[in-house]
């Protein structure tokens, strides 16, 4: 018999070869074959070394190739970009960015990009951030925490940090906005509710700074 652990690999590499497939039809014109293998396979072993769990991580790691190649893609001009590029950070990339990016997807409804990223990521998602979005009807428990890279970091057109201090960066000419919210980090779902609803509001209003109205 098979060791379990020998299962996931065999599941995984199965699992790796669909997504690198997938990746090399959608970017075949901007990047090379082995440019998209050495993203896919990156983004494995950056989340695999910290994911509390292993299951979904191909999911997750060609998630995150493709948002970074396409994120190279509008830095290197290779693509022209018309939708602003809203980039949300935090400490741990577990509670508040993540909170943040999921009322930005909900309300923006693909007329703008968002992505977000932590100085030093947590392994999981704050369980009571998770429980506190699912009360307003947006499921955040597909996201995962990550860190930011160069492309990522150059391809944002606006930048939102949130309580990570001087190990967030600042780009000359790049809109920044430092958003002062409570950390939920250890809070039980009860005492998460009044900082989700803070970072609601604050969503809406950079909604409305970009010419967008919030549609629920």
């Amino acid at each position: 018999m098979t060791p379990a652990y020998r299962l996931l690999d065999i599941v995984h590499a199965t699992a790796l070869a669909r997504a690198e497939r997938r990746l090399q039809r959608e970017f075949t014109i901007l990047f090379d074959a082995n440019t998209i293998h050495r993203y896919l396979h990156d983004s494995y072993a950056q989340i695999g070394a910290r994911a509390a769990v292993q299951l979904y991580l191909p999911l997750l790691a060609e998630r995150f190739a493709r948002q970074q190649l396409h994120a190279r893609a509008k830095v290197e001009g290779r693509i022209e970009h018309t939708k602003p590029v809203v980039l949300f950070l935090c400490a741990f990339n577990a509670g508040r960015s993540q909170m943040a990016l999921g009322f930005f997807e909900h309300y923006a409804q693909d007329r703008a990009l968002a992505w977000s990223g932590g100085a030093e990521p947590s392994g999981a998602l704050n369980a009571a951030a998770v429980a506190a979005m699912a009360e307003v009807g947006i499921d955040i428990s597909h996201e995962f925490p990550k860190t930011w890279t160069d492309e990522i970091i150059l391809a944002a057109d606006i930048i939102i940090t949130m309580g990570c201090e001087d190990s967030c960066p600042l780009i000359p000419g790049v809109r920044h906005e430092d958003w002062v919210v409570d950390d939920p980090a250890g809070l039980p779902v009860a005492e998460v509710r009044p900082i989700r609803d803070d970072i609601d509001q604050r969503v809406i209003e950079l909604l409305a700074s970009l010419d967008l109205a919030v549609t629920s």
